[in-house]
């Protein structure tokens, strides 16, 4: 089953110190596969700030860690795994500094690209997601809050990444123990001034008292603003943040960062022509087919602000700055995952009533070379994972390497919400079945989080901003399903 996103981080290693090299054999020196090699973590090394406190890792943190089920992933992506433990591609060893790793690189296309990346120098970070054991917080006297991992349970997978950046994707946080160390930090200052507030008690409840009976004239004991009695309000020192789906389906296409704000990105379609029979000393023919295609893109800019008042900002208990910038980066994946989802929706359309129909898809409608996974929104998820088959098992199969933790008929599921990917009717189930990397193409000229002072109105601005565009690759490598089962089904 998989964990909730609340049990889950992740975090970035920026100076991973990764290499890459062609393996040999010592006896033949054969090539055996390329590798890469760095560290996922890295002991006692400060990260930035994570919104209100920095963190750092413990030597002792990895030592109850079993790796025997861990991947070495590309950004994250269980759809995209580069190695593993398991087949023993994986190598990874604790030692003084943090978490080595050397890896055996399979031969997709994707592993290819990376190995290539590494290689150059283009590609320098790595990621890795972990379930926090024990950890524990500190303030220094200048007021910088640190926390420390002490213990971690598990690694489930270590990710190379390509934005070496601490973004929503790379640094997702169980603040539970930081919201339990601010709220005793808080109850602390309030004992401190227990003393006091019992001495002035009486004092103030009598001076409030004869305030109201004189209907104002005395205000002895008692503070006024604009003549009115102060009450004072309770102040929480937390943001409540509605728990809602947490994900980006740009992580399953294919995202370019472009640096023009219109262009064409070429992409090979001759995929079944063939070489023609060529006779002695005869000119060689043209090839008959169209060797590329061009997707033609132009981004637009995608943008919204919202002010805060410099009073809002000094008064409030929590970082208010650092809790919008969060809450805007949230709407940059739900802007991503509303125009992926509308463009998914317009590839070719499927009606089905059977779980064989189903199938059809898999196996004859779509490429066979094709990467395929599966998205379901929780309704369709909920139906089909309640279906078992002549044998008497569930439809829906384990899977540690799928998003969701389940696959359909060997196929990854991805679960998104039914406000997203909403039924086109009742008892009918959509669903996308398809290579997500080789039909959406997201062109990304730039995503920024910007901040400005508003010095007429004592204020702060914030936005977010981006500039996307998004495209289909091909026609033919998704279908857009609607599943109504039959009666019997």
């Amino acid at each position: 089953m998989a964990k909730s996103e609340e049990e889950k981080e992740k975090r970035l290693t920026e100076e991973a110190d990764l290499q890459a090299e062609d393996s040999k054999d010592e006896e033949s020196e054969e090539e055996t596969g390329k590798t890469i090699s760095g560290y996922a973590l890295k002991f006692g090394e400060p990260s930035k700030d994570l919104g209100g406190f920095v963190e750092k890792i413990d030597k002792e943190a990895l030592e109850e860690v079993d790796f025997s089920n861990c991947f070495l992933l590309y950004d994250h992506d269980y759809s995209k795994p580069l190695a593993s433990v398991k087949n023993d591609t994986l190598k990874l060893e604790v030692d003084e500094t943090g978490l080595h790793f050397e890896a055996t690189l399979n031969e997709t296309t994707y592993a290819k690209d990376v190995y290539e990346n590494v290689s150059t120098g283009v590609v320098d970070s790595m990621s890795f997601g972990f379930e926090l054991g024990l950890d524990s917080f500190d303030e220094d006297e200048e007021g910088t809050v640190t926390r420390s991992i002490k213990n971690i349970k598990n690694v489930p997978e270590v990710s190379v990444v390509t934005m070496p950046a601490y973004d929503s994707a790379n640094v997702q946080v169980n603040k539970r123990s930081y919201n339990a160390f601010m709220k005793q930090k808080q109850e602390k200052g309030a004992n401190n001034m227990e003393k006091t507030l019992i001495d002035n008690k009486n004092t103030e409840v009598r001076g409030y008292e004869e305030y109201i009976r004189s209907k104002g004239e005395v205000r002895d004991g008692v503070n006024t603003e604009n003549a009115a009695a102060v009450v004072p309000s309770e102040v929480i020192g937390e943001v409540f943040d509605l728990k809602r789906s947490d994900y980006n389906l740009a992580q399953y296409a294919t995202v370019k960062n472009v640096s023009n704000g219109q262009g064409t990105y070429p992409v090979a379609t001759n995929q079944e022509a063939i070489l023609a029979t060529k006779e002695e000393l005869a000119e060689i023919e043209d090839i008959d087919a169209d060797m590329f295609a061009n997707v033609d893109y132009k981004v637009e800019t995608r943008a919204g602000k919202i002010a805060l008042s410099n009073e809002v900002v000094e008064d409030s208990e929590v970082n208010i700055v650092q809790e919008v910038k969060d809450q805007l980066s949230k709407l940059v994946d739900n802007t991503d995952n509303k125009h992926i989802m509308d463009l998914l929706k317009t590839f070719p359309k499927k009606s089905v009533a059977t779980l064989d129909d189903l199938k059809q898809i898999n196996n004859v409608t779509l490429d066979p070379a094709l990467d395929k996974t599966v998205i379901l929104n929780q309704s369709g998820y909920n139906h089909l994972d309640t279906l078992k088959d002549s044998d008497g098992r569930y439809l829906l199969q384990p899977d540690v390497t799928a998003p969701s933790g389940k696959s359909l008929f060997g196929l990854p599921v991805v679960l998104i919400s039914d406000k997203l990917f909403a039924n086109p009717k009742s008892g009918t189930y959509p669903m996308i079945v398809g290579d997500i990397a080789q039909s959406v193409f997201v062109a990304r000229r730039n995503q920024v989080t910007t901040q400005w002072e508003k010095f007429d109105f004592y204020s702060q601005g914030l936005a977010a901003i981006i500039r996307n565009d998004y495209k289909k690759i091909d026609e033919e490598a998704s279908v857009y399903v609607e599943f109504t089962p039959n009666s019997g089904e």
